[in-house]
């Protein structure tokens, strides 16, 4: 706004000093009035001013709050076993830009709008069965709606969310964890069948008391059935229930959640690609999760933040032995030890599984942040695990991403 504004001010000056150079040669030291040129000026620039203002309130509302962010990620991926992995195992260079805006209305309650672009390819960036999966992923090269929700409170400790666009997690009264990930696979204190996510219409409740006690209820729904046709929560809609109760104090958390998911709803990130998705295809499953985190009075030592997490999940309709599956999750992270405001994170975590596979998959990421400046922090990742797509194959990725934020 400031180069628009000066944009604005450089000709209504040049229009100031126009006539008086047009009358220069007329004017004698005697005709020249210091106080009164300088009143007349005065008078000018102030009338400019306000008519600016009020332009610019009309053009964007002083409650609206906007920050972007653009992510740059260049690695690549080998795979153990893929004979024709191609540009798959290619170093890729890719971005993210997202926007994010919300605005309040009564000043309590918020809409909340994301616009997200990127060119992040289906490849390994993309690929949730081998764990590739970048939380900085975009939508293509077409500016998108992301997200799109409405939240307000009722009474002083309820708040309700509803949107076409909104995930579950959005919705939860206490967070399940404060590891901060770059594989989406290790968001959530593990993003498995307790803790998927997907975005679609939805709708939520939280309460959360003073002592720092919360529950909270949400649905979401996905407006196309089984069958093709559309309608929201169906008999056939594909939906997802989930209700949490936790409870948080300023250095730690614990919280459980059931999640139940009706006609085929599949989401999450940390699973094999052995059986899940077509277990779950047209059925039904409960997955219970429990989360907690805990972090030290003080950054900069040698002992880090630790967010934990497991799931267990049961299925509808299925035969003895893949009936059930189960996940759990560590996630360590360490800050400001070598620069400040850098951060070192490790998670380490065995993907959802079967009861009945007899292969044992893992997980795993280390990196390092390293904040240049208040704006662009730069992040060397590795990543990997073992048994994950197709349920043998070893995947190991490197990655350097570097974020800016304005």
């Amino acid at each position: 706004m400031k180069l628009f504004k000066s944009l604005l001010v450089a000709p209504a000056s040049l229009g100031l000093l126009a006539p008086m150079a047009a009358t220069a040669n007329e004017v004698t030291i005697n005709d020249f009035n210091a106080a009164e040129e300088i009143a007349v000026t005065n008078s000018r620039v102030d009338g400019l001013e306000a008519r600016l203002n009020n332009f610019e309130a009309g053009s964007f509302s002083d409650t609206t709050v906007m920050d972007q962010k653009v992510v740059f990620d260049i690695g690549a991926m080998d795979f153990s076993e893929k004979t024709n992995s191609g540009s798959e195992e290619a170093v890729q260079f890719a971005y993210s830009y997202r926007m994010n805006l919300n605005t309040s209305f009564t000043g309590d309650d918020n809409m909340y709008i994301r616009i997200l672009s990127g060119n992040h390819s289906a490849d390994w960036m993309k690929n949730s069965n081998d764990g590739g999966y970048l939380t900085s992923v975009g939508k293509g090269n077409n500016l998108q709606v992301d997200k799109i929700w409405y939240s307000f409170p009722v009474g002083e400790n309820n708040t309700v969310w509803v949107g076409p666009k909104i995930e579950n997690y959005y919705m939860h009264g206490t967070a399940p964890s404060i590891y901060k990930p770059v594989t989406k696979q290790f968001t959530l204190g593990g993003n498995g069948n307790a803790y998927g996510a997907s975005t679609d219409t939805g709708a939520g409740w939280a309460y959360k008391a003073d002592n720092g006690f919360a529950i909270s209820s949400n649905i979401g729904t996905k407006s196309k059935t089984t069958n093709g046709e559309t309608g929201l929560l169906t008999n056939e809609s594909k939906t997802s229930w989930a209700t949490q109760i936790g409870y948080t104090q300023p250095q730690y958390a614990v919280s459980a959640i059931v999640n139940q998911k009706y006609n085929g709803w599949t989401d999450g990130y940390l699973h094999t690609a052995s059986a899940d998705d077509a277990l779950v295809s047209g059925g039904n499953h409960t997955a219970i999760g429990l989360r907690g985190w805990w972090r030290p009075e003080a950054t900069g030592t040698a002992t880090p933040s630790i967010s934990v997490g497991y799931d267990t999940t049961q299925y509808d309709g299925v035969t003895s032995g893949t009936d059930s599956s189960d996940m759990w999750f560590v996630g360590l992270q360490w800050q400001d030890i070598i620069n400040a405001d850098d951060k070192i994170g490790l998670a380490l975590a065995q993907p959802t599984m079967h009861d009945d596979e007899t292969n044992d998959p893992f997980a795993y990421e280390l990196y390092y942040s390293y904040q240049a400046n208040d704006s662009v922090t730069v992040t060397p990742t590795i990543f990997g695990g073992s048994d994950r797509d197709g349920g043998t194959e070893d995947v190991f990725g490197a990655l350097v991403q570097t974020t800016f934020k304005f």
